[in-house]
């Protein structure tokens, strides 16, 4: 199948040291790319860049600096052909607490800041790099993007105000971004995922027991997703040349109940 070529091209994954971006990470190394693992979590990352043959870089997505030095390292490995925006944090509360209390407003701010504007930061930056590349086939592919919403954007739960609109945002930047870099060959997709094992959920028996609840939840199969089945799919979107614009549901089928 005519696919995009990653051999020798480089690719950068934000959150890439654990979890869902690790796994992409893992996958895209395996297809031949070279991957800057972008990332805060510094002894993490560097074993999984060393591991996969990548380099770490540290990063706070919401940085022009930071950025600026993640795809400075990807070109020199190679031309930038993926970003994979998988960096990403959660902060359950409430619009009002038990007490009528207002929620913090720095708090939403800070969850908008990591998973919307960091991911339309790392975006531009990785962006204005593909277009500077060769075209890697005939119909003038030089990369794709995959973004990271959540079933959040769709059927947020209580307490996710914060989460739900920075990954709905996340959705409803897809398309048109797709359309501005339509331009210059550059692809777009983002995959909303349901519930996936992460470290996330920590480890011991009351995690495994709690997992094993949510996982009741799912249509089926009735479990958690793992990261690989995510990565998965972040990589059809990458490869398949055709895919472009959309948003894709990962998640066993699961509408999330209100709480």
């Amino acid at each position: 199948m005519n696919r995009l070529d990653l051999n020798g091209a480089s690719a950068i994954v934000t959150g890439g040291a654990s979890g869902i971006g690790e796994a992409c990470a893992r996958q895209l190394a395996a297809l031949g790319a070279r991957v800057v693992v972008a990332d805060l979590q510094e002894d993490k990352g560097e074993a999984v860049a060393k591991e996969i043959g990548g380099l770490y870089v540290k990063c706070d997505v919401s940085s022009e600096e930071d950025g600026n030095a993640a795809v400075a390292a990807a070109t020199e490995m190679g031309p930038l052909r993926v970003l994979v925006n998988s960096a990403g944090i959660g902060w359950a509360n409430r619009t009002i607490d038990r007490n009528n209390s207002p929620m913090p407003q720095e708090q939403f701010d800070f969850v908008i800041k990591v998973n919307l504007l960091g991911s339309f930061n790392m975006l531009r930056l990785a962006a204005a790099a593909m277009a500077q590349t060769d075209a890697a086939d005939d119909d003038g592919q030089r990369g794709a993007i995959v973004n990271m919403a959540s079933v959040a954007a769709f059927d947020g739960q209580i307490g996710q105000a914060a989460y739900s609109a920075s990954k709905g945002g996340v959705v409803g930047m897809t398309l048109p971004i797709a359309r501005d870099l339509s331009a210059v060959g550059v692809r777009v997709n983002t995959v909303a995922p349901g519930l996936i094992e992460t470290p996330i959920y920590g480890e011991g028996e009351a995690s495994e027991q709690f997992k094993e609840n949510l996982g009741k939840n799912v249509l089926f199969p009735k479990r958690l997703g793992s990261a690989d089945e995510l990565a998965s799919m972040v990589v059809e979107l990458i490869t398949n040349k055709y895919m472009n614009g959309e948003v894709v549901r990962v998640d066993g089928g699961i509408r999330m109940p209100p709480k």
